[in-house]
């Protein structure tokens, strides 16, 4: 098949590039840097230098490429060591969310595309209820201030992806962990910059990069429209997943602070991710996309990420 790919210099599309290659399909890879050119046809791709939010360049991308399947990585994340603004931290990843997404579903209707397949995340999920969520519970009816417009951005791609492409697919990935994907957390567990706050509550799934890449280019082949959880299969709490993440990189386990004190020193968003998140099952996207992940726990992915 003929693969349009946004954001193929990105932490995800520098690993699902070569994949989707290596499987035979016809790759065109965007990148907004013409330094990054040689990079991408060293991928295996046909590189297109285009902004995202330049509405007419991107149809006359995608309608050159004719894709059978456009892919939607675009996101604008340099350094995530602060969330205490997320709004602020995701100001341009927000548009690409929005804007960038009209650009991209107006541009396949135009070339006649049908399967689209864009990035969504499981923050969307309620702060409530079961530990782990299924794609089929609530989203979050109140999100954190500092974080609203995200969480916006992250919604309207889950709500507007199925319903504008014939064959839409949104993939709420759980937490990116991996070779280049989240070296600013490891840098800060290592630091002891990262401590369990307010006793660690907080459901976390992970997906190691490579996973996430081979979920992505499974629903680039398979799977009935809709929206589905990437993660593994080991949904835990921050007091058990983030010890053993310093302890595999070597450094003295965590810091300890009260949920108030995170607050000051924090922000909010951080405070109820430590205390409140929501993991996701993978159920849906083993099944019907069939899809595992080599790491079915972050147990093992974070060895091999930077304990082996």
């Amino acid at each position: 098949m003929r693969v349009f790919v946004t954001g193929a210099t990105g932490a995800l599309g520098r690993h699902l590039v070569p994949r989707l290659v290596a499987a035979g399909h016809e790759v065109t890879a965007t990148t907004r840097s013409p330094g990054k050119i040689a990079a991408v046809r060293e991928m295996g791709a046909e590189p297109v230098v285009v902004d995202g939010l330049d509405s007419k360049a991107v149809l006359v991308a995608v309608e050159a490429a004719a894709p059978d399947v456009i892919v939607h990585e675009m996101t604008a994340l340099s350094d995530m060591r602060s969330l205490r603004n997320v709004d602020k931290v995701f100001a341009t990843t927000n548009v690409l969310r929005t804007r960038g997404t009209d650009n991209l579903l107006a541009a396949a209707t135009r070339a006649r595309t049908r399967r689209f397949v864009a990035q969504g995340h499981n923050f969307v999920y309620e702060r409530s209820g079961g530990p782990v969520k299924t794609e089929d519970d609530p989203r979050d009816p109140r999100p954190v201030p500092s974080a609203a417009r995200s969480m916006a951005a992250i919604r309207y791609v889950d709500e507007t992806v199925p319903r504008s492409a014939p064959e839409g697919v949104v993939l709420r990935y759980g937490t990116f962990y991996g070779p280049g994907a989240s070296e600013p957390m490891l840098e800060m567990v290592r630091k002891r910059q990262m401590p369990v706050i307010g006793g660690g509550t907080g459901v976390w799934s992970f997906v190691e990069i490579t996973d996430a890449a081979a979920a992505t280019a499974a629903a680039v082949e398979r799977g009935a429209p809709g929206v589905y959880n990437v993660g593994d299969s080991d949904p835990a709490p921050v007091a058990e997943w983030l010890p053993y993440l310093a302890e595999v990189a070597g450094a003295k386990p965590p810091l300890h602070m009260p949920a108030w004190l995170g607050r000051l020193l924090a922000g909010e968003f951080v405070v109820t991710q430590m205390t409140e998140a929501r993991g996701i099952s993978n159920e849906k996207a083993r099944k019907e996309l069939g899809w595992e992940p080599r790491y079915a726990s972050w147990r093992e992915g974070f060895r091999a990420w930077v304990g082996g």
